[in-house]
């Protein structure tokens, strides 16, 4: 087994490890695709993980942009460096997405809180939508638009359920005008409080997701058979989860 080879399954095991959803549809997948579509996966995953850990925030500052600087050396034996790189020389992904991708995690680090869904797409757009962008250059289509609306879609849904997570590691998501328009404070938040506000919140942010996903799933009819039930299946997972 090659050192790429290697480096592969390990990506692929941290998928399936971290991300059933996601590891069960780049299952139908052919083989490369499959594995440079998990090497992104690990990249972003370990972003997230640096950008929500213990450390203190000067060292995950640290580590954010020694990421970023591997981006543009030789890998150094770390496996999931090793299949970035190799995936990197099969597939056209933009290094603006995987530098993106750093920049959400560094925005993590200095912003709690964001004051409009404007500022919050600009945040969806770099941790969730750039995913998007490096998986469609794999997947085979141009149509990059699509693609970061798919993942503003999927982070949208990921904000509606985590919010109590989100709110332990002292962060609120929910764009601040509008929980001040219908009436819910970070009262309510902290305490989990659903009450009549709560849940039209929530109907209003429901409401735009799905729309999001509607407009960013067009992008099936652009990719090709065995990609567009990739792309179906972890994204109707993502669906029924709206829809609980």
């Amino acid at each position: 087994m090659t050192t790429a080879e290697r480096a592969y399954a390990e990506v692929e095991r941290i998928t399936r490890r971290r991300a059933r959803n996601f590891a069960y549809g780049i299952m139908v997948l052919p083989r490369p695709k499959r594995r440079a579509i998990a090497a992104i996966y690990a990249f972003a995953r370990e972003v997230d993980d640096v950008a929500d850990g213990d450390l203190p925030a000067e060292e995950k500052r640290d580590r954010l942009e020694r990421l970023r600087s591997a981006l543009d050396t030789a890998p150094d034996g770390s496996a999931m460096m090793v299949a970035l790189a190799d995936a990197r020389t099969r597939y056209p992904i933009p290094d603006s997405a995987l530098h993106d991708l750093i920049d959400g995690g560094l925005q993590d680090l200095r912003q709690t809180r964001y004051a409009s869904f404007e500022e919050l797409h600009g945040y969806c757009r770099r941790v969730a939508g750039a995913v998007g962008v490096a998986c469609v250059a794999v997947y085979g289509s141009r149509d990059e638009r699509r693609a970061e609306t798919l993942g503003v879609a999927l982070q949208l849904i990921n904000i509606m359920r985590d919010v109590a997570e989100d709110w332990r590691l002292g962060r609120v998501y929910l764009p601040q005008d509008e929980l001040a328009s219908f009436g819910v404070t970070e009262d309510d938040v902290a305490a989990g409080r659903c009450t009549a506000s709560w849940r039209a919140l929530m109907v209003s942010q429901a409401g735009r997701a799905r729309a999001y996903l509607a407009d960013g799933l067009r992008l099936v009819a652009d990719l090709d058979r065995r990609s567009a039930l990739c792309v179906s299946t972890f994204a109707g997972l993502y669906q029924a989860t709206l829809e609980r």
